[in-house]
């Protein structure tokens, strides 16, 4: 379902390879990009939902921010049926533009006998916790890490200045972004916002819906700064 279905970005280095986010854990990344995981990866978290962590477990090295360490444990997705999910927190989805109008999270099994009851996905902790600033170097391509809280407290984007590219998570997306959520913080997400306006972007690669540029990071912002304040 679009709610859950999140963008898993995969980029080679000539030393080590990096991965950003890992969505749902349905199906094991490590078995049907096989090829694609050559040598060693770095798998990157933007954040702590489930919709981007299902397959971190998959990956040696780890990486998320401090603030979520914990999470990555213990809020790991329990039941994929819509029903299992609090109806206060179904309305707020409805509200926002989100609403669930299936039985299950998922449209359809990845195989056959895939237990659609009994599945719940498996958690793992970060071996590298980062910081505002910190650096992932693949040996011919470097990012820099940026704390962009709002949505969640350790949300963290990828900065790379040379070709002006974000990596930026849920922190802000194409689509309706969601802050009411018992760990998010409107007022700092309006900070985020604020700096994201500033960054000399040229593309951003998010954790839902199409990549945009700079004009339309632009706008999101401004129209999620004007609608909070």
């Amino acid at each position: 379902m679009p709610l859950d279905r999140c963008n898993i970005w995969h980029i080679r280095g000539r030393d080590r390879d990096l991965l950003i986010d890992s969505g749902m854990g349905i199906c094991s990344l490590r078995q049907a990009a096989g090829d694609l995981f050559g040598q060693q990866t770095i798998a990157f978290a933007t954040h702590s939902h489930y919709d981007h962590t299902g397959c971190f477990h998959e990956f040696e090295t780890r990486v998320a921010h401090a603030a979520e360490r914990e999470s990555f444990v213990a809020d790991t997705a329990k039941s994929l049926r819509v029903d299992h999910i609090p109806a206060s927190f179904r309305s707020y989805l409805d509200r926002v533009g989100y609403g669930l109008r299936s039985e299950y999270l998922i449209t359809a099994l990845p195989h056959e006998g895939f237990p659609v009851e009994a599945w719940e996905q498996r958690g793992a902790s970060p071996t590298w916790l980062v910081e505002e600033g910190d650096v992932i170097d693949l040996g011919d391509k470097t990012f820099e890490v940026l704390h962009l809280p709002g949505h969640s407290p350790g949300s963290i984007g990828l900065w790379d200045a040379r070709s002006g590219t974000l990596f930026s998570g849920d922190a802000i997306y194409d689509g309706p972004l969601l802050d009411e959520l018992p760990e998010s913080d409107v007022t700092v997400y309006i900070a985020t916002m604020e700096r994201l306006m500033k960054l000399p972007v040229n593309t951003v690669h998010a954790g839902h819906d199409s990549s945009f540029g700079r004009s339309r990071l632009a706008r999101i912002a401004r129209s999620y700064i004007d609608s909070r304040r």
